[in-house]
């Protein structure tokens, strides 16, 4: 996988966009660190690939939360304090 700064996107854009297909993907780079990614698509496989990206992101999510509640200690929760949980938001919500 091939790393670029943003100032190679900015400056070489038409070298990175005829590069990109064969590299498949690119890590866009800020000062070093990664900030976003380039992924080659087409009309063919664009809705398999946001869908696989989208996948991804919601995996990255639900680990992160599950990892706060892990921190937080809430993942021993029982089902009976959930349930009430739900009920005073939701009394909450109706007021």
């Amino acid at each position: 996988m091939k790393f670029l700064s943003i100032r190679d996107l900015k400056t070489k854009s038409a070298q990175v966009w005829n590069e990109l297909p064969d590299q498949k993907e690119m890590v866009v780079t800020s000062n070093g660190r990664p900030i976003a990614l380039l992924s080659s698509v087409n009309e063919n496989n664009l809705e398999e690939v946001l869908t696989a990206f989208r996948r991804a992101r919601a995996t990255d999510a639900l680990a992160a939360i599950q990892y706060a509640s892990i921190q937080q200690g809430t993942d021993a929760i029982s089902m009976d304090e959930i349930q009430a949980e739900i009920k005073a938001a939701r009394s909450k919500r109706k007021k």
